[in-house]
């Protein structure tokens, strides 16, 4: 069992409430991905409510903000689910449905296995790599850190290629 877990969290502001017809595409889709996601190698946690996915999830005032935070084993097994599966097609198709993020909206960190992320602590960490850029504590896939005590192996998963960004 590995000893550490990494943490993602990403956040957008959806550009209508999630009952509007222009957010269809989005929420047919999140069953579908939610599973996908679940039954990817590398795959330990995802946040929820009772629904089953987290966008009924209000962290902050704006009710349009919505969060996604995951475990998963390793950097490989979230890069494969983000950048090689059916999800990379649907995260294509984000600008239909979210706000231009002006800053930051993707997080990546090690947590201790066994340890369940709460979405403060999440964006806490977003905060973090939004005031200081990577560090140890709150990076991106572009710019990774090895688990505490675990070498770095000098890959680099080169998202480039398959991120479909917001140009």
């Amino acid at each position: 069992m590995p000893r550490y877990h990494l943490a993602q969290l990403n956040v957008g502001t959806i550009l209508h409430d999630l009952e509007a017809p222009a957010m269809k595409g989005f929420v047919d889709n999140l069953e579908r991905i939610n599973a996908l996601a679940e039954a990817s190698p590398g795959f330990v946690w995802r946040l929820q409510d009772e629904a089953g996915d987290a966008t009924g999830i209000q962290v902050t005032e704006d009710p349009r903000f919505i969060v996604n935070l995951s475990l998963w084993e390793t950097a490989e097994a979230l890069f494969d689910f983000v950048y090689r599966s059916a999800h990379t097609g649907i995260m294509a198709q984000r600008r239909e449905w979210f706000a231009r993020p002006a800053e930051a909206y993707q997080v990546l960190w090690w947590l201790p296995a066994g340890e369940i992320p709460t979405v403060e602590a999440a964006l806490a960490r977003l905060e973090r790599l939004r005031e200081l850029g990577p560090t140890p504590e709150a990076f991106t896939f572009k710019q990774r850190f090895p688990a505490p005590g675990a070498e770095d192996d000098g890959s680099d998963l080169r998202p480039e290629p398959y991120c479909v960004g917001w140009s």
